[in-house]
Protein backbone atom coordinates (compact mmCIF):
# COMPACT_ATOMS: atom_id res chain seq x y z
CA UNK A 1 0.00 0.00 0.00
CA UNK A 2 1.42 3.38 -1.02
CA UNK A 3 1.00 6.28 1.37
CA UNK A 4 0.72 9.90 0.37
CA UNK A 5 3.77 12.01 1.02
CA UNK A 6 3.16 14.69 3.63
CA UNK A 7 5.28 17.49 2.17
CA UNK A 8 5.04 19.62 5.30
CA UNK A 9 6.49 16.87 7.49
CA UNK A 10 9.19 16.31 4.86
CA UNK A 11 9.91 20.05 4.79
CA UNK A 12 10.06 20.30 8.58
CA UNK A 13 12.37 17.28 8.68
CA UNK A 14 14.63 18.73 5.99
CA UNK A 15 14.80 22.05 7.86
CA UNK A 16 15.70 20.32 11.12
CA UNK A 17 18.33 18.21 9.36
CA UNK A 18 19.69 21.43 7.83
CA UNK A 19 19.86 23.06 11.27
CA UNK A 20 21.67 20.03 12.72
CA UNK A 21 24.02 20.02 9.72
CA UNK A 22 24.81 23.69 10.27
CA UNK A 23 25.38 23.15 14.01
CA UNK A 24 27.52 20.00 13.80
CA UNK A 25 29.43 20.67 10.58
CA UNK A 26 31.76 23.27 12.14
CA UNK A 27 32.77 20.71 14.77
CA UNK A 28 33.55 18.12 12.10
CA UNK A 29 35.31 20.62 9.86
CA UNK A 30 37.98 21.21 12.48
CA UNK A 31 39.36 17.73 11.81
CA UNK A 32 39.18 17.86 8.01
CA UNK A 33 42.37 19.90 7.38
CA UNK A 34 44.31 17.21 9.21
CA UNK A 35 43.00 14.76 6.61
CA UNK A 36 43.82 17.14 3.76
CA UNK A 37 40.18 17.93 2.96
CA UNK A 38 38.96 21.51 2.66
CA UNK A 39 35.19 21.96 2.16
CA UNK A 40 34.61 25.00 4.35
CA UNK A 41 32.01 27.24 2.69
CA UNK A 42 31.55 24.99 -0.32
CA UNK A 43 29.30 27.23 -2.39
CA UNK A 44 28.00 24.45 -4.65
CA UNK A 45 26.87 22.36 -1.67
CA UNK A 46 25.28 25.33 0.12
CA UNK A 47 23.38 26.52 -2.96
CA UNK A 48 22.33 22.93 -3.64
CA UNK A 49 20.82 22.74 -0.14
CA UNK A 50 19.01 26.04 -0.72
CA UNK A 51 17.58 24.73 -4.01
CA UNK A 52 16.49 21.50 -2.26
CA UNK A 53 14.78 23.52 0.49
CA UNK A 54 13.07 25.64 -2.18
CA UNK A 55 11.78 22.60 -4.09
CA UNK A 56 10.49 20.64 -1.10
CA UNK A 57 9.07 23.74 0.56
CA UNK A 58 7.35 24.98 -2.58
CA UNK A 59 5.70 21.61 -3.17
CA UNK A 60 4.44 21.45 0.41
CA UNK A 61 3.17 25.01 0.50
CA UNK A 62 1.62 24.82 -2.94
CA UNK A 63 -0.32 21.69 -2.02
CA UNK A 64 -1.59 23.24 1.21
CA UNK A 65 -2.43 26.53 -0.49
CA UNK A 66 -4.31 24.96 -3.40
CA UNK A 67 -6.19 22.20 -1.60
CA UNK A 68 -6.66 23.29 2.01
CA UNK A 69 -6.37 27.03 2.55
CA UNK A 70 -5.68 30.26 0.72
CA UNK A 71 -3.66 31.94 3.44
CA UNK A 72 -0.49 33.77 2.26
CA UNK A 73 1.22 33.60 5.67
CA UNK A 74 3.21 30.41 5.07
CA UNK A 75 4.44 31.75 1.71
CA UNK A 76 5.61 34.99 3.31
CA UNK A 77 7.54 33.19 6.05
CA UNK A 78 9.03 30.71 3.58
CA UNK A 79 10.13 33.48 1.22
CA UNK A 80 11.73 35.41 4.11
CA UNK A 81 13.57 32.26 5.20
CA UNK A 82 14.92 31.53 1.73
CA UNK A 83 15.99 35.14 1.23
CA UNK A 84 17.90 34.95 4.50
CA UNK A 85 19.55 31.70 3.35
CA UNK A 86 20.70 33.41 0.15
CA UNK A 87 21.82 36.47 2.16
CA UNK A 88 23.87 34.13 4.36
CA UNK A 89 25.70 32.97 1.24
CA UNK A 90 26.33 36.50 -0.03
CA UNK A 91 27.38 38.12 3.28
CA UNK A 92 29.41 35.39 5.02
CA UNK A 93 30.41 37.67 7.89
CA UNK A 94 26.75 37.76 9.03
CA UNK A 95 26.11 34.03 8.54
CA UNK A 96 25.54 33.34 12.23
CA UNK A 97 23.00 36.17 12.39
CA UNK A 98 21.03 35.13 9.31
CA UNK A 99 20.99 31.35 9.77
CA UNK A 100 18.85 30.94 12.93
CA UNK A 101 16.18 33.27 11.58
CA UNK A 102 16.25 31.62 8.15
CA UNK A 103 15.75 28.14 9.59
CA UNK A 104 13.10 29.41 12.01
CA UNK A 105 11.13 31.07 9.22
CA UNK A 106 11.25 27.98 6.97
CA UNK A 107 10.20 25.64 9.79
CA UNK A 108 7.53 28.14 10.89
CA UNK A 109 6.12 28.27 7.37
CA UNK A 110 5.79 24.48 7.27
CA UNK A 111 4.23 24.30 10.74
CA UNK A 112 1.66 26.99 9.91
CA UNK A 113 0.90 25.37 6.54
CA UNK A 114 0.46 22.02 8.29
CA UNK A 115 -1.91 23.52 10.86
CA UNK A 116 -3.93 25.38 8.25
CA UNK A 117 -4.23 22.17 6.25
CA UNK A 118 -5.86 20.31 9.13
CA UNK A 119 -9.38 21.01 10.47
CA UNK A 120 -9.15 22.56 13.91
CA UNK A 121 -11.51 21.66 16.73
CA UNK A 122 -12.91 24.32 18.96
CA UNK A 123 -13.13 27.17 16.46
CA UNK A 124 -16.23 28.69 18.00
CA UNK A 125 -17.90 30.98 15.53
CA UNK A 126 -14.71 31.37 13.52
CA UNK A 127 -13.96 30.00 10.12
CA UNK A 128 -11.90 26.85 10.00
CA UNK A 129 -8.48 27.76 8.51
CA UNK A 130 -8.99 24.99 5.97
CA UNK A 131 -11.97 26.97 4.67
CA UNK A 132 -10.06 30.27 4.48
CA UNK A 133 -10.51 31.86 1.08
CA UNK A 134 -13.07 29.38 -0.20
CA UNK A 135 -16.32 30.73 -1.53
CA UNK A 136 -19.46 30.06 0.40
CA UNK A 137 -21.83 27.85 -1.50
CA UNK A 138 -25.47 28.60 -1.02
CA UNK A 139 -28.31 26.48 -2.20
CA UNK A 140 -31.62 27.97 -3.07
CA UNK A 141 -34.62 25.87 -2.28
CA UNK A 142 -37.49 26.01 -4.69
Amino acid sequence: MLRKINWDILGISASIICAIHCAILPLLLVSLPVLGVNIIHNAAFEYGMIVLAFLVGSLALLHGFRHHHRHPGPWLLFTAGLLLLVAKQIWHQYELWFLPFAVGFVIGAHVINYRFSRPQKGWKGEKDPAEFGKKEETRERA
